[in-house]
């Protein structure tokens, strides 16, 4: 069954901090447990359901994949670890660059399935930083995206 694509509400929010995390532990181990599932759906319901526009992708009424992004970023994308490779974080990306015809997002250098994915989605890395002004302090790069039509 091919996945429903679709706009969040605030009540789907618990639903995405749990996609969030289990991506999130599952491709970055040796930051699992950064925060508690309580901080995460505050996060969600919070910070990120107030600036950002929040969608899903939902097949049989389960939650595989998210994405927040506002004006030029991209705050989250995440999609289930048993998810990943069908299309569903390329499908939710467009749906960003549909919007804004330039995009910014952050990730970790040691990330290298997130940032094959985005490099191959048009996607530039333009600075690396040690980490130290992340809370992890994991070293990150800044990748940029640009619409070529507009």
């Amino acid at each position: 069954m091919t996945p429903v694509f679709r706009k969040l509400c605030r009540d789907d929010m618990p639903a995405a901090a749990l996609v969030h995390r289990a991506s999130f532990d599952e491709r970055l181990p040796w930051l699992a447990q950064l925060h508690t599932p309580e901080e995460d759906q505050g996060y969600w319901s919070g910070h990120l359901f107030a600036t950002c526009d929040i969608w899903g992708a939902e097949r049989d009424g389960a939650l595989l994949g998210v994405i927040a992004f506002r004006e030029d970023w991209i705050d989250q994308l995440y999609i289930l670890p048993g998810a990943q490779g069908q299309g569903i974080g390329s499908r939710l990306l467009d749906l960003a660059k549909e919007t804004h015809p330039q995009l910014f997002l952050w990730t970790f250098q040691r990330n290298t399935a997130a940032r094959d994915f985005y490099e191959a989605r048009g996607f530039v890395a333009i600075r690396q930083t040690d980490g130290s002004a992340n809370e992890e302090k994991e070293p990150d790069v800044l990748y940029r995206w640009r619409c070529k039509t507009r």
